[in-house]
């Protein structure tokens, strides 16, 4: 940071912190998670492309008031591998993990396959993916057996 700089955002007393979020991203994230929809009363501090010297930018997520589970986690890792989540307390980061893909990602993701009986409105089912790289991740439909990356998954989240 120069000697004239700040921080971009306050810190909060009580919440979730999600950091190393690749960048553009976090907006992905708080869709996923359903606060684009219904924030409710929560404040919400998202940072876009900071510098960051592990990733050289990175995005972040401040909840206040709000403690991410392990699901939520998950759901996390789907779209940013490499993105931690601090939990804070009294203004103290009290716990800090690296979050990690779930085995199996229900509903979330569209498989890209057109072709695909998750992709047909007749069929009553939803998309199913399994991971097979923890790295990526990388899932492969457990319908139809196409891959996707981590990459793709931005454009092909259902919620």
């Amino acid at each position: 940071m120069d000697a004239g700089e700040g921080l971009l955002v306050r810190r909060i007393r009580e919440g979730t912190v999600i950091d190393h979020v690749e960048p553009g991203k976090s907006f992905v994230i708080l869709k996923v998670l359903g606060f684009l929809d219904e924030p409710g009363e929560r404040r919400i501090s998202v940072v876009v492309n900071a510098e960051s010297r592990k990733m050289g930018r990175k995005d972040i997520v401040k909840i206040e008031g709000y403690f991410i589970g392990e699901e939520e986690e998950g759901i996390v890792a789907v779209v940013s591998p490499r993105a931690t989540v601090n939990i804070v307390r009294s203004g103290r980061v009290v716990e800090k993990r690296r979050v990690r893909p779930p085995r199996r990602v229900i509903g979330i993701i569209s498989c890209p396959n057109p072709t695909c009986i998750s992709r047909k409105e007749r069929e009553p089912v939803e998309p199913v993916m399994l991971l097979v790289d923890e790295e990526g991740p990388v899932y492969r439909c457990g319908y139809c057996g196409t891959l996707v990356r981590a990459s793709d998954v931005p454009r092909l989240i259902r919620v």
